[in-house]
């Protein structure tokens, strides 16, 4: 809990893609390690993996020219090169420990990913939130403006149907992900911070030590380079402060001074239209069809970062802002049946689930119906931490139900649950429930009824409700 990687040292340069031989990927199948994997593969990397179940990424993989395997295996190992994890894998992962045991070089994903950036120039997304939804809003706007942009998303992009993609020559655009430091890989041109706030406490201990990593981040932007931050963020404001005068850095949002300043929007249940002005004092329409406030201010990022970072032409970059489709898990719209809309989200930290819950509510409302949100916590210690937080993101809901606490990598803590948000949500004046999924899944197609909206939200299994409680609804139609 001190902020450093005791495992990988990311401010040493990333490996070199010959100097790689054959790959494997442990947990292939992953959002993060997928991409890694889809890149390499372009790369003319070979590359084998393995993952604890078959899934779709598997499969693409395989298809794509990976050697797959659903399992973990010692012997899975034997013949690689190079081993690449991400920082849930833990050492006693069987394949992992034959690695050690084997005394092959074992670099981390964002390492591997670093590497296969080599001679690009370089547009990292950072930020507590909006991460995912700003780099697939960037690679699509470059996308429409002419850029064939290589890119490696967090979630699979509407517009292209992939996470990840390389072309020779073009620019490169990464979610940079800071949960574990690992985001000192890159070193890009063009980093874009969308906001600076506590979270990843199991990493980090303090907030002290998330800004100076924040810092050490934009250090890491060559002299030349940009940085671009929100102006609606205290966090990302007090970054921009700290590096004036040593990078170039540009802001944007609806605060007076930012450079990219959002005037006015009109928010509805299929988008909004908002009114932007740039520093020459030009104003554009910035048009979406991903609903949400939050949604305006990654698309002002997304715009600065392709205009100012790139060059691209401000109208081709808009086009491609309006044809934007949406990311998978970023309110992904499951079905509607008898009315009864279904969206699920990947948020997992207090200020996404606020913002995605606040969206639904407006929408569920607008239209005459409540909202019904299935939210499962992620991490004990965020759950530890926050739940006062998450109470609050969660209150605007009609009705609330929790799942148990899915902690990945983490071991359970004593005392700290699901119910200690529900508790807090008692204390607003707000009641919820803890059901297991199965239950969650009758009670969402039970209460509902038309022009209601049932959220599934968080970063774990709970995504595999959103498609059941379709089924449920269909069933009971």
């Amino acid at each position: 809990m001190d902020g450093v990687n005791k495992r990988f040292d990311f401010t040493v340069p990333a490996p070199a893609l010959a100097d790689l031989g054959r790959v494997h990927l442990i947990a292939i199948g992953g959002a993060g390690m997928s991409a890694v994997a889809r890149l390499l593969l372009a790369r003319g990397v070979p590359v084998s993996g393995s993952d604890a179940k078959d899934s779709a990424a598997l499969r693409s993989l395989a298809a794509q020219g990976a050697t797959t395997w659903v399992g973990h295996d010692p012997s899975h190992v034997d013949g690689a090169d190079s081993i690449v994890i991400s920082s849930a894998i833990r050492e006693a992962n069987v394949e992992l420990a034959r690695a050690r045991a084997l005394g092959l070089p074992v670099w981390h994903r964002a390492q591997a990913l670093a590497a296969t950036m080599a001679g690009h120039r370089r547009l990292a997304v950072a930020g507590a939130n909006g991460k995912t939804t700003t780099t697939s809003m960037l690679t699509v706007a470059l996308a429409t403006a002419g850029a064939d942009p290589s890119f490696a998303a967090g979630s699979e992009l509407a517009d292209l149907g992939t996470n990840a993609a390389w072309h020779p020559g073009t620019p490169f655009v990464v979610e940079a992900d800071e949960s574990d430091g690992s985001f000192l890989a890159y070193h890009p041109d063009v980093a874009v911070v969308t906001n600076v706030q506590p979270d990843h406490l199991d990493f980090y201990g303090t907030f002290a030590r998330v800004q100076a990593a924040y810092a050490a981040f934009a250090e890491t932007v060559p002299a030349e380079g940009l940085l671009v931050v929100c102006a609606d963020d205290p966090g990302a404001m007090e970054l921009a402060a700290a590096m004036a005068g040593r990078r170039r850095v540009l802001t944007y949002g609806r605060a007076p001074g930012a450079d990219l300043r959002v005037r006015s929007s009109r928010l509805g249940a299929d988008g909004s239209t908002s009114l932007v002005r740039d520093r020459s004092g030009t104003e554009r329409t910035l048009i979406l069809s991903t609903p949400g406030a939050h949604n305006v201010l990654n698309a002002g990022a997304a715009y600065l970062a392709a205009v100012e970072g790139t060059g691209a032409d401000p109208e081709a970059v808009l086009a491609g802002l309006a044809r934007y489709g949406g990311a998978a898990r970023r309110f992904e719209r499951h079905g509607e049946v008898d009315g009864v809309s279904v969206v699920d989200d990947y948020a997992h930290n207090p200020a996404k689930v606020s913002a995605v819950v606040e969206t639904a509510a407006d929408i569920a409302h607008a239209r005459g119906g409540r909202l019904l949100v299935v939210f499962q916590p992620h991490l004990y210690s965020r759950t530890r931490d926050f739940a006062d937080g998450f109470a609050r993101g969660l209150a605007p809901a009609d009705e609330v139900v929790l799942l148990d606490v899915y902690g990945a990598r983490e071991d359970p803590l004593p005392g700290v649950g699901s119910e200690l948000i529900v508790a807090k949500l008692a204390a607003l004046g707000r009641y919820a429930v803890v059901l297991g999924a199965a239950e969650a899944v009758d009670q969402a197609a039970r209460w509902s009824r038309p022009a209601d909206l049932v959220l599934t939200v968080g970063a774990g299994d709970v995504t595999e409700l959103a498609p059941r409680i379709v089924a449920a609804l269909r069933e009971r139609a």
